[in-house]
């Protein structure tokens, strides 16, 4: 059986501290991401969630993040 290789994740506000850049925004450029890309949403009690990456999510987010500076309207 293949088990998933995933062993950790990053939160988007950390990694909207890390680029230095609005987690709304990363939200935002974000949503098109899949589960493929390296996008996971953490569930705790009640309907609560966290957006959280992948280190290959993190790297489609910061091409996605380039994509947006080259072109705002992209994600609207």
């Amino acid at each position: 059986m293949q088990r998933n290789k995933v062993y950790s994740v990053t939160v988007i506000a950390a990694v909207a501290q890390e680029l230095g850049v609005d987690e709304d925004l990363l939200h935002d450029i974000s949503i098109g991401m899949e589960p493929e890309d390296g996008v996971i949403r953490v569930y705790g009690i009640g309907e609560d969630s966290i957006t959280a990456f992948t280190n290959e999510g993190v790297d489609e987010l910061k091409n996605l993040l380039e994509a947006y500076r080259r072109n705002p309207n992209l994600f609207r």
